[in-house]
């Protein structure tokens, strides 16, 4: 399918400058758009749930445009370590899976959106692997290696090349999408505000876009259905695991366009990341869940564990838990940081299974083979975000949000280990049935599938 571009001329969308949303927020004020790009859908971000939902989109025949303001592996996929949650081992239920997800949630999880989650999740992970993902198995079974972390009472965490699920997730779906002759992308470009109607619809997106490119300056992409995915806001603290790109863009986009958000104070932070000193600040290593879950220890500056006893699960109890343990034994020994200590996986485990982490700690002059690794928490998940529906409807009619950015209800107070790929890959596959549907009921009937309420 081939892309009209028009000179930009949008009957009641928002102007260069003055416009307000629904709550009073400005539109940003920025030059008219120099040029116009349209499609059926525009995505904006380029994670697991972004790529996920344009490749979903397009094979409906949808024309789809994909917007990302750096490159296409830049988010927060590809730094994921641990890997993807799903009931996908022998003995596993979702079920099983559900109760472990509305345990960590603290009583604050949407029921009916855990269940579509945990239901839904292991058909999502098989498809991802059929789209080319390559996930670690077994050399005596062939089958998925599965691992535990943290709130998980099984094994059923799917990784790939040790501690570099995220990579390899982010590598197929990049793979799939430039091999897709219906997905356009636009790199290095920043989304700038929602498009609407006379009737207050979706109607597309103004963006900027920064660098090199077949366009440059403002520009807008014009479409019936734009998708959120944006990711997280991690960069808003001081120390986080979250990359350069997480600085909440699409929660500010939504507020602008009068769409409601939720939780956004259910930040959670990552009970292991790599201590780097009092100052450290911006993105800091993470120290995958998963390597708790394969026997470390955290143990304070005497050798002595101290979440025995706190937590039947221990070091592996909910991440919440373990960070507050963390902080709270730091402070009744007047430091800020415990240890990790896996000394005892030897040279050959940590090279094979964790070998990202492994070359992290020794760039910072840490061998995690000999020495406990010093870790603290840092700022890692966005459990809130834009307000949306079991198929990714926020409260502004044609505009949807589905990963990070979005509030499914899925994580309620605190997120379950290895859930967010989960969530990103389960709810933008929703999002693009829910599009074609909508669009095939729109040619029908004219009428406009309702927001939620």
């Amino acid at each position: 399918m081939s892309y009209g571009e028009t000179p930009y001329s949008e009957h009641g969308g928002p102007s260069a400058k003055g416009e307000h949303g629904a709550h009073g927020a400005p539109a940003l004020a920025a030059p008219p758009p120099g040029w116009t790009v349209e499609a059926d859908v525009v995505v904006v971000g380029s994670g697991v749930a972004g790529l996920t939902a344009a490749l979903r989109c397009a094979a409906t025949g949808a024309r789809t445009v994909v917007v990302t303001k750096a490159r296409l592996d830049d988010g927060s996929t590809r730094w994921a370590q641990g890997g993807i949650a799903a009931a996908l081992g022998e003995g596993d239920t979702p079920e099983q899976h559900r109760d472990d997800t509305l345990t960590a949630g603290a009583g604050l999880c949407d029921e009916d959106a855990v269940q579509t989650l945990v239901t839904e999740g292991p058909d999502a992970v098989r498809r991802l692997i059929a789209a080319g993902a390559r996930f670690d198995r077994s050399e005596s079974t062939g089958q998925i290696e599965l691992t535990r972390e943290g709130g998980h009472h099984r094994r059923r965490i799917a990784h790939a090349g040790g501690d570099a699920t995220g990579a390899e997730v982010s590598r197929a779906l990049v793979a799939a999408v430039r091999a897709e002759p219906s997905v356009r992308t636009v790199e290095n470009a920043l989304v700038l505000d929602l498009l609407k109607d006379a009737g207050g619809r979706t109607a597309g997106v103004t963006l900027h876009v920064m660098g090199e490119g077949q366009h440059d300056g403002v520009g807008a992409v014009r479409a019936p259905a734009v998708v959120l995915a944006t990711g997280g806001m991690g960069q808003v603290f001081a120390a986080t695991t979250n990359p350069a790109v997480s600085t909440a863009d699409g929660v500010a986009l939504a507020l602008r366009a009068g769409a409601e958000v939720s939780d956004v104070e259910f930040v959670q932070f990552h009970p292991t990341v790599l201590y780097l000193g009092p100052d450290a600040e911006g993105q800091l290593p993470l120290i995958s869940e998963a390597v708790r879950g394969e026997g470390a220890h955290l143990v304070d500056g005497d050798g002595v564990r101290f979440m025995t006893g706190q937590h039947e699960l221990a070091e592996l109890a909910p991440r919440d838990i373990v960070a507050k343990g963390i902080m709270r034994h730091a402070a009744a020994r007047g430091t800020d940081h415990m240890f990790l200590d896996a000394r005892h996986f030897g040279a050959a485990m940590w090279e094979s299974r964790f070998p990202t982490i492994l070359a992290a700690c020794r760039a910072h002059g840490i061998d995690p083979v000999t020495e406990p690794v010093p870790v603290a928490p840092a700022a890692h998940y966005a459990s809130g975000g834009v307000r949306t529906d079991r198929h990714g409807r926020t409260t502004v009619p044609g505009l949807y949000a589905c990963g990070e950015v979005a509030c499914t209800g899925v994580h309620g107070a605190n997120r379950l280990a290895s859930n967010s790929l989960l969530e990103g890959l389960v709810f933008a596959e929703r999002i693009a049935a829910h599009i074609a549907a909508h669009t095939a009921d729109r040619e029908q009937h004219g009428a406009p599938t309702p927001a939620p309420t």
